[in-house]
């Protein structure tokens, strides 16, 4: 059964998919397109399967075969010259007029192009994007993306994350768009969907309960079916269902004892027979272990070499191990693809990129994604009785923080804070994933701009007594912490370094007039939280991070950002206070000196011992932990303030087959204000749910004493629960309790309705 017959998300959502996201015509050629030569599968009237099937009865075997596999990647000491310079590719087939597809790490930027003179957009991180709560944003940020990739030669997205934080400390939690599924699929589907308007391939990973790094290539992750339907696979179900992503790809981890790239439950029974996946799915690099069951299984492509879909696999049909039926659906789905987001229609011209509109949108995003978590006294924004102002740490004097790892968006010129020191005798890449890129977009020079009748200096801290004294002498003294995350490690902890909050408890006993602006890529507990007066949470907000931190903090822009994840107040409030870490035997094996990235990936693929991780915490990830726990939280899901106020009336719930919630938000303040109305379901006891979930949302703008009358559409599959019995989705007749308001616990209106 199809859970989403038809995604409502959120209020515009499906107009959303229809005005903004539809791709023009698939005949239509970009400027500079090189004259194409005609086949009979160039006819675009035909269907991409239809086309497919006539480029597949032409083709050899070894044709076939050599799509299924990648050619190295940019870390190989040297590749073949069709190679773009990106994280792998599949060949060409010029005979047949058949593209090579040219992969690119693009999570919140096209990576790797800066440093090899390349430009790129570093957008604010992905967890950063998700607290905008702004379908239409999301699109408008894959599209950035899919027109910087074909700007550089590029023609398919490895973007697209949408794993649910479980263990919030992953070392990717910055990469993906919160805790909760409908979020963070409807934000992940529009980002694909915006990439593939660009005629590129987009894709969705890591899939699936890819939940932690620390050892990601032997953790077994161990969860009931139930489970894993209503959370993680959920947000992948949506996601797919609004961007018809043309590739999936899986994970390195395990799930319930095989390996996510052969595991014919995640892949032939949930992904190809209950999501009706039509795309192509794709290892992570080196996350193939097998060739006939891998195969069998699903997995279309082994990336980014063949040490199992290379000859491996031409012996296995010789031999009469896998069919060819099964080699042609494999192709079928990689040729489909190229046809089906119109990359064969329009072939990649490499072009100037628009460099001062990508600065626009980075800028506009990070304005709608930062949070204003605390305001005592309202000490923000900083208004002209300012006259002196004093940021303190944080690197805040030259640059903002990125996410690290292959999501990596290289600095223009280099990071502007030097890296840290290289380790000797480090595992291949590993001196890459923990290398930390400060981008140059200065918070001191964007906020004395903002100030210009302020004094605004800068002290390091790294002098606790230094930075006091200067504390002490300002109207306002701004602290900036931070907390680097990146692929290939987990952070050990949420909480900041500990002479990071030394130096904050310093600052706010000298200044009671202390701000901390924190540049994380996860939630961050706050021991002296109770002693500042503000708290801002700035994500990793890219390339114009700093400018519009500055609006922000002189009240300019007037913070609209809610969180996509909950802050818990401390590590042992979490459904695992210690992470699980692999013992010794679980451990990358150190390649021999000098042995490039393909060896490296050749023994991962040899596989490591397994050790395990149980979920059993089950359905309650995020805030529905929290609630179910009675667990206290710092910061809740949902949760952001602005420099206005709201009040909620007048909730009504009309039922027919789909839901609709009526009420009124009324902006109480003086100023105009984006309010971000939450709409969540507690249902009936016999589900045996967390308590509540979130069900739709939408964003009111709402001018000083303004009120709206919003309405938001509830798709009545968002109140369903999976039963293991039957496979399906299934509405638990009894009362269900609709609430509405600013955040999951702010939730004033509530309304009764018997569902049937």
């Amino acid at each position: 059964m199809k859970l989403f017959s038809n995604i409502h998300s959120v209020a515009g959502a499906i107009a959303l998919a229809a005005l903004f996201v539809a791709a023009p015509a698939a005949t239509a050629q970009f400027p500079g397109a090189p004259a194409q030569k005609t086949y009979p599968w160039s006819n675009a009237t035909l269907s991409p399967d239809d086309r497919a099937d006539l480029v597949i009865k032409e083709m050899t075997l070894e044709e076939k075969i050599s799509l299924l596999h990648g050619q190295g990647s940019s870390f190989n000491n040297a590749g073949p010259s069709e190679s773009n310079g990106g994280a792998g590719y599949s060949v060409s087939i010029p005979r047949l007029g058949i593209p090579a597809i040219q992969m690119a790490d693009s999570a919140y930027g096209v990576t790797r192009g800066n440093a090899s003179g390349r430009y790129s957009t570093a957008l604010p991180n992905n967890l950063a994007a998700a607290s905008a709560w702004d379908p239409q944003a999301a699109y408008e940020y894959g599209a950035l993306i899919g027109r910087e990739l074909r700007n550089q030669g590029y023609s398919m997205s490895l973007g697209g994350g949408v794993n649910l934080p479980r263990e919030p400390r992953n070392g990717r939690t910055f990469e993906y768009q919160g805790e909760d599924p409908l979020l963070a699929g409807t934000l992940v589907g529009n980002f694909v969907k915006g990439v593939q308007a660009q005629h590129i391939i987009g894709d969705l990973k890591h899939y699936a309960i890819n939940d932690q790094e620390s050892g990601r290539n032997a953790v077994n992750a161990n969860i009931d079916k139930r489970s894993m339907r209503e959370s993680d696979l959920l947000a992948f179900d949506i996601a797919l269902k609004l961007s018809d992503a043309g590739a999936f790809m899986c994970s390195y981890n395990r799930v319930n004892g095989d390996y996510a790239c052969e595991n014919s439950y995640l892949l032939t029974d949930v992904l190809h027979k209950d999501f009706h996946f039509k795309g192509f799915v794709l290892s992570d690099w080196g996350g193939t272990h097998s060739t006939a069951k891998a195969s069998h299984a699903g997995l279309d492509q082994e990336q980014p070499g063949k040490n199992f879909f290379g000859d491996a696999l031409l012996k296995a049909v010789q031999d009469g191990e896998i069919s060819q039926d099964e080699i042609n659906d494999h192709v079928h789905r990689i040729v489909r693809t190229i046809f089906a987001t119109g990359l064969f229609d329009n072939p990649v011209v490499k072009q100037v990129p628009d460099v001062e509109g990508g600065y626009a949108l980075a800028q506009k995003l990070a304005e709608k994604s930062i949070v204003l978590l605390r305001n005592e006294h309202r000490i923000l924004p900083l208004g002209a009785g300012v006259r002196t102002v004093v940021l303190i740490g944080g690197h805040a004097d030259v640059g903002v923080l990125t996410g690290g790892g292959s999501a990596q968006v290289d600095a223009p010129g280099g990071s502007v804070v030097p890296p840290p020191p290289v380790v000797p005798g480090a595992p291949p890449m590993a001196n890459f994933m923990r290398r930390q890129v400060w981008l140059p977009s200065s918070p001191l020079r964007a906020l004395a701009a903002a100030l210009p009748s302020a004094k605004v200096s800068f002290v390091a801290g790294d002098d606790v007594a230094a930075a006091t004294a200067a504390a002490k002498a300002a109207d306002v003294a701004i602290v900036f912490g931070y907390q680097h995350e990146s692929e290939g490690m987990d952070l050990k902890t949420l909480a900041l370094a500990d002479e990071q909050n030394k130096l904050i408890e310093a600052v706010a006993a000298a200044n009671a007039k202390t701000v901390v602006v924190l540049e994380t890529g996860s939630p961050a507990t706050m021991p002296w939280v109770e002693k500042v007066s503000g708290v801002v949470e700035a994500w990793y907000p890219g390339i114009r991070g700093a400018e519009a931190l500055a609006n922000l903090l002189t009240g300019k822009v007037n913070p609209t950002g809610k969180l996509a994840i909950t802050f818990p107040v401390s590590d042992s409030d979490l459904p695992h206070p210690t992470l699980v870490l692999p013992p010794a035997a679980s451990q990358p094996q150190r390649p021999a000196p000098g042995a490039d990235i393909s060896s490296y990936m050749a023994l991962m693929a040899k596989g490591l011992p397994a050790f395990e991780t149980y979920y059993d915490e089950k359905l309650e990830v995020g805030y529905k932990w929290y609630d179910a726990q009675k667990k206290a939280v710092l910061f809740p899901f949902g949760f952001g303030l602005s420099y206005t106020t709201y009040a909620y009336s007048g909730l009504n719930v009309t039922s027919g087959d789909a839901l609709s919630v009526s009420f009124t938000v009324k902006n109480t303040g003086t100023r105009a204000g984006t309010e971000i109305a939450q709409v969540y379901a507690a249902l009936p006891a016999a589900a045996n749910e967390p308590p509540k979930r979130l069900i739709g949302w939408t964003r009111v703008e709402l001018g000083p004493g303004e009120s709206k009358l919003v309405t938001v559409p509830i798709d009545r599959s968002t109140l369903t629960i999976y039963d293991e019995a039957s496979d399906t989705f299934k509405l638990v007749p009894g009362s269900y309790n609709i609430l509405a308001g600013g955040s999951s616990q702010s939730l004033p209106l509530n309304h009764a309705i018997t569902l049937q």
